[in-house]
């Protein structure tokens, strides 16, 4: 790696109170759980950690509280070498997340804001470090006026962003605008879509409205769209989920860091698949995110993408 990347993060921080059970509840019943962990996460928290294992200089643009969550997750992220200068502390609570995570690695998650509920706008310094970044990685876990307000700062000074629909919502036009590559799971394309069961054609019908789409398809891999081109399917790595919360975030901050890098789509895909099946072998979210060392042992010999 001749560069090293510098990735910019604005998004949510939370922590995550997370819940082992052999199966989730149903509306009304009580299960026993086996087992309770405390993790700082949060999509904002988890791609910054993501990008910043996986080898990129990154820093952290949110809120937390003053309360002992945001003085935990502030440790958190500093500890994977993630910079924090900008990430405020406001009269709040911290953002929280509910987990349930079940036998199969499947998950449920309820999201309570909180600090998150204030980065409606950018603060001083928060466009000089966006200006110099070589990637701004966005989700919906923070204000849309937020998001926005980012996206339009990092299309002003050239810089590419990458959001992640999460919680999937309607889109403003002017925020689609202003993305480069929207990463939506398969969920989250049908919603902005309306189309069900074929991401191909989900995809396809979001490109007059940002130039490139990466619908991840967790088992499956992710599906690439972009204008003039026949979409790719990049498939997944095969291997056993213990616990998938965090995926996703895992999946978007190594592929920002290998399109920084300048790797073609394609192996950036690979890559970064590569990263969220080894996430998806441990439990919590930014506690089971790996290092670069691991994805490139990972990615000896990887497959490359199909025309889909």
């Amino acid at each position: 790696m001749t560069h090293t990347p510098h990735i910019a993060v604005l998004g949510s921080a939370n922590m995550d109170l997370v819940t082992y059970v052999d199966r989730a509840p149903q509306r009304g019943e009580t299960v026993t759980g086996r087992e309770f962990r405390t993790i700082p996460g949060g999509k904002g928290v988890n791609q910054a950690v993501s990008a910043a294992r996986a080898g990129a200089t990154v820093s952290m643009i949110g809120a937390v509280g003053t309360d002992s969550y945001g003085t935990q997750i502030r440790c958190a992220l500093a500890q994977s070498g993630v910079d924090t200068d900008l990430l405020r502390t406001v009269d709040a609570q911290s953002g929280t997340a509910h987990i349930v995570v079940d036998d199969k690695g499947g998950n449920a998650i309820v999201v309570i804001p909180g600090a998150n509920g204030t980065v409606d706008e950018l603060s001083a310094g928060d466009e000089a470090v966006i200006a110099t970044a070589d990637a701004l990685l966005l989700q919906l876990e923070i204000p849309v006026d937020g998001v926005l307000a980012a996206a339009r700062t990092a299309r002003a000074h050239g810089v590419r962003t990458i959001l992640t629909p999460a919680p999937a919502q309607p889109l403003p036009e002017a925020l689609l605008a202003a993305t480069d590559l929207l990463l939506p799971n398969e969920h989250e394309v049908r919603t902005l879509t309306g189309i069900s069961d074929d991401p191909r054609a989900a995809a396809l019908s979001l490109l007059p409205h940002v130039p490139e789409v990466v619908v991840t398809l967790g088992a499956r891999g992710s599906l690439y769209a972009a204008r003039g081109a026949e979409p790719v399917t990049v498939p997944a790595r095969t291997t056993t989920a213990v616990d998938t919360t965090g995926a996703g975030d895992t999946f978007a901050g190594a592929l920002a860091v290998a399109l920084a890098e300048g790797r073609p789509m394609t192996d950036a895909l690979g890559w970064a698949s590569a990263a969220a099946a080894l996430s998806v072998q441990r439990p919590g979210a930014s506690a089971s995110m790996p290092y670069r060392k691991e994805i490139d042992a990972r990615t000896s010999g990887a497959a490359k993408g199909s025309p889909s």
